[in-house]
């Protein structure tokens, strides 16, 4: 559709703008011009036919100065310089040059009387061509935005299409609506074309994504729930005190296991079926949390305080925050060693503070400092961060040398 580049097209557009218009102008100066002349001659024939058949000459010469005009007598006593004058009142332009004696000046008068437009008439003219130069401006600014217009068009094509793309909702089919062949072999062309290739590898990894992650949700899942099945079996028969502990293991490593699917799960998938808008209670999550791992805490005399501050009920996902809670419950389970605590979980309105002592000395001695990484304190953070991320909520981790602060914010 276009043979040349943007960039040429452009700066062809702009040439043409500026030659129409310097060749409106000109033709516009000229009849002016031309107007002009036509307008002082018939001004000239008038007077002559109302003077016809005695014709009055208006340019004459003098020598002397007491043949002058009256009214010029005055003036010309004052020995003028050489040049041009003009006498409004008199309706007369003098010409003031050197005479055959050089010890004397020649005067040149021209009366303009009934020549020379009225007043009246200078300024009917000055409006004609004060709408005149109006007009040929709005017509060059029209012609010019037109002309820009058609260069720039398949610019604005380009950005009305990816405009029309719901970026937070990409279907496989998207790419299509660019349709690059249209844009020609130039810059727009080569955009158009690096984006529907960008949009089409997209759509193909959201693909790839969605079908993965239902693929892994039921692979992994499935044999979960036969070794939970297996598990619940186990404890129904008769067992040995050492089977017990052992199949307790089990379970706990099962949990955890399912935790971990359903967390990589949720990291992993671009949409959730609008769980985002779902309405939850944040206490119970976290009292389920802290009975799935207290067996950490088990042989350990360290003490759970939760302070119930409010009962804050929050709009989102509630399986990522359950996995969010769970990390820092754990971590905070993991990280206190016998005899350090006790384990402070904080909910107010609008966070949740998990507090665990790493030193046995711990008082007001050492003001928490914020640090930018998790690592040392559990991958779960990471995976945290990541979370919170996803879903618009703050997490942050403050330590210092006898505790560690996780603050989780929405």
């Amino acid at each position: 559709m276009y043979r040349h580049s943007l960039r040429k097209r452009v700066a062809f557009a702009f040439g043409m703008c500026v030659v129409v218009l310097s060749i409106v102008w000109g033709f516009a100066f000229f009849s002016a011009i031309r107007l002009s002349e036509d307008r002082v001659l018939v001004h000239q024939l008038e007077r002559a036919v109302e003077n016809y058949p005695s014709l009055s000459m208006n340019l004459r010469g003098y020598d002397e100065v007491a043949n002058l005009p009256e009214s010029l007598r005055e003036w010309a006593q004052t020995n003028p310089a050489e040049g041009f004058y003009e006498f409004d009142t008199e309706e007369l332009h003098v010409a003031v040059i050197p005479s055959d004696n050089e010890q004397r000046t020649a005067f040149v008068v021209f009366d303009v009387a009934g020549i020379e437009a009225a007043s009246s008439e200078d300024w009917w003219l000055l409006l004609a061509i004060t709408g005149v130069v109006g007009t040929l401006g709005a017509l060059g600014f029209g012609l010019g935005v037109i002309v820009m217009r058609r260069a720039v068009a398949p610019v604005v094509q380009l950005a009305k299409a990816v405009a029309d793309l719901d970026l937070e909702n990409l279907s496989a089919e998207d790419y299509k609506r660019i349709k690059s062949s249209q844009f020609g072999d130039d810059e727009v062309g080569m955009l158009a074309g690096t984006i529907e290739k960008t949009l089409e590898r997209i759509s193909a990894f959201i693909v790839r994504e969605r079908y993965f992650t239902n693929s892994a949700s039921h692979e992994l899942r499935t044999p979960i729930t036969v070794i939970t099945g297996a598990i619940e079996l186990l404890e129904e028969s008769d067992l040995s005190p050492t089977d017990i502990k052992s199949v307790d293991r089990m379970r706990r490593a099962t949990l955890d296991m399912n935790t971990t699917v359903e967390m990589f799960l949720c990291l992993a998938r671009e949409t959730d079926d609008g769980l985002y808008d779902e309405l939850f209670l944040v206490i119970p999550l976290v009292k389920k949390a802290i009975d799935q791992h207290r067996y950490l805490l088990s042989g350990k005399f360290i003490d759970i305080e939760i302070e119930y501050l409010a009962k804050p009920r929050i709009y989102g996902h509630s399986q990522a925050f359950s996995i969010a809670v769970n990390n820092l419950v754990r971590n905070a389970f993991e990280h206190t060693l016998d005899g350090q605590g006790p384990i402070t979980i904080r909910i107010k309105e609008h966070e949740l503070l998990v507090t665990n002592q790493v030193s046995s000395e711990a008082d007001e001695r050492y003001p928490p400092t914020k640090v930018a990484s998790s690592n040392g304190y559990g991958l779960g953070l990471g995976i945290v961060q990541r979370l919170c991320e996803r879903n618009g909520w703050s997490f942050s981790l403050l330590t210092d040398e006898v505790r560690v602060i996780t603050r989780l914010s929405w």
